[in-house]
């Protein structure tokens, strides 16, 4: 009787993606942004806030996660691939153009949709997000510093923080899908590679 040996297919190839501080960075403000979330649900939602109490102290929680939230990334500038990554994100080139036409017309084909290290949904991502976080932190600072504007500004900073505080749970909601349908992505954040079957797929125009 004859023996077949079965020789197994080499694993795929693992290349590197986010160091050390990128990943805590994201961790961190993930872990401040999702505090902010819940807190925000459980002051604007009355059977939450009555299942939960301690409104004083949701509050508080509240108000210094949101305060502490850009503090992961300015200590993340301390980390020169850091800066790198925050320089490919701002960063919108021809082929990002090409990627959002693309994406809009549910081209789901690779080659029509190309990308450098971060496609150009995340390049819009990270701008709205960073910028919708500003305005959060301003409007939130005049809700609680009662002294540092008006009456007429602090009702306006009010509705602001409320409407952009739904925007961007819609937002996150979309990111967090996103993030669920890739796993190879979510690995690479979690342990710093990805496959180079998947760079190639996702990320042609990355050079490693």
């Amino acid at each position: 009787m004859s023996l077949r040996a079965e020789t197994a297919a080499p694993p795929s190839a693992r290349i590197h993606r986010f160091g050390r501080a990128e990943r805590w960075v994201h961790r961190t403000t993930a872990a401040l942004m999702g505090v902010c979330v819940v807190t925000a649900a459980v002051l604007y939602i009355p059977q939450l806030a009555v299942m939960v109490g301690r409104r004083a102290l949701v509050v508080r929680v509240h108000e210094w996660a949101g305060l502490t939230l850009p503090v992961p990334v300015l200590l993340g500038l301390a980390s020169r691939a850091f800066r790198a990554d925050l320089g490919f994100l701002n960063r919108f080139g021809p082929h990002d153009r090409l990627w959002l036409r693309a994406a809009l017309r549910r081209d789901k084909r690779h080659t029509a949709r190309p990308a450098g290290k971060f496609n150009a949904g995340q390049k819009l991502y990270a701008a709205w997000i960073a910028g919708a976080a500003l305005v959060m932190l301003g409007t939130g600072l005049m809700m609680w510093f009662t002294h540092l504007a008006p009456l007429m500004w602090r009702t306006s900073a009010t509705f602001v923080h409320d409407w952009l505080a739904l925007t961007i749970g819609v937002v996150l909601a979309g990111h967090v899908g996103m993030a669920l349908g890739d796993p190879e992505a979510r690995r690479g954040l979690r342990t710093g590679t990805v496959s180079e079957e998947w760079a190639r797929r996702e990320h042609p125009l990355w050079r490693p």
